[in-house]
């Protein structure tokens, strides 16, 4: 697979990440053998960048992919995140910091954490404060690379001032594009993309189902493009770029990450999903090749992403 490089300090990763969230939380009920299963697919297909957090099952998910990739680790690049709460409020103290950061490494099995991101801003702690616990794992060989989630251009700037970032994970897909005003940023500074969602939480997949056919647990139930006042819109955004895609002999999740592929060469897509079949299909997606009139009928159809929030 292509590799693509992230930020200027040496970080280079396949064009196609790993988004583990929904293997500990999120999408309904889960199951490690699969979720294994699917993680070391995308590995033999040529993934080697690997995303999870604290958040994800409180540590579920960061031991589940430590798991899977220890027979490999050298031949990953593993991101995890702190910054949360058990009642999901920010908390990036640097006491917490360190807690989580000391937690994170023995969850995963590993000694040292590829990429760490402060996965949301937090009102209470200056960003200098922040990324200054950071560096401290940084110089100690325990963290290599640095990043932020969720992050403005304020944030980044500040940021980057106390120590180089390397990239930015944000959602970024064909629905929510409310990210694009900060690539300039993030060109300027030299700060690499990961798009989280790329596949609007599914929408894209071509597996769509409304809100009364999912797991009462799970995420979309509060997402507004599943709103009932928003869902038949964007169903049909989804139908006319299903139709793109007949076009181009490829599937509807396929061109929704050839398209973000296609935004820049620092942008990275982490699609993540429990199936190994619908991994490889994903993986599929690096050799989708869209031209520029393929790019002007995408955003024809969606010249504001999807209707509706990508949050509540």
């Amino acid at each position: 697979m292509e590799q693509r490089t992230l930020g200027t300090q040496g970080l280079t990763v396949s064009a196609l990440g790993y988004g583990a969230m929904g293997t500990a939380m999120a999408y309904g009920p889960t199951d490690d053998t699969e979720s294994i299963a699917a993680i070391r697919r995308a590995h033999d297909e040529g993934v080697t960048f690997f995303d999870t957090a604290e958040l994800y099952g409180w540590g579920v998910g960061e031991k589940l992919l430590g798991h899977a990739l220890a027979p490999i680790r050298d031949e990953v690049v593993i991101a995890t995140k702190f910054g949360f709460t058990s009642t999901y409020g920010s908390d990036s103290r640097p006491e917490h910091i360190r807690e989580v950061v000391d937690n994170s490494l023995k969850n995963l099995g590993v000694d040292t954490i590829d990429v760490l991101y402060q996965h949301v801003p937090d009102p209470a702690v200056p960003i200098e404060d922040v990324v200054g616990v950071m560096q401290e794992y940084v110089e100690a060989g325990k963290v290599k690379y640095l990043g932020l989630s969720n992050a403005d251009e304020d944030t980044i700037r500040r940021a980057h001032a106390v120590h180089p970032i390397s990239v930015l994970q944000n959602e970024y897909s064909i629905f929510a594009r409310d990210s694009e005003p900060l690539l300039p940023v993030l060109e300027e500074l030299g700060i690499g993309f990961v798009a989280f969602s790329p596949l609007a939480r599914g929408f894209l997949s071509g597996a769509v189902r409304p809100r009364n056919e999912l797991d009462a647990s799970d995420v979309r139930q509060m997402i507004g493009w599943w709103a009932p006042e928003n869902f038949g819109t964007n169903v049909e955004i989804a139908r006319q770029l299903t139709e793109v895609a007949a076009d181009k002999g490829t599937t509807l999740s396929q061109l929704a990450l050839g398209w973000l592929l296609a935004q820049r060469d620092y942008v990275v897509p982490i699609p993540g999903s429990r199936d190994a079949g619908r991994v490889s299909q994903n993986n599929a997606s690096a050799q989708v090749r869209l031209t520029a009139e393929d790019l002007a009928r995408i955003a024809e159809i969606a010249p504001d992403g999807g209707a509706g929030s990508r949050g509540r």
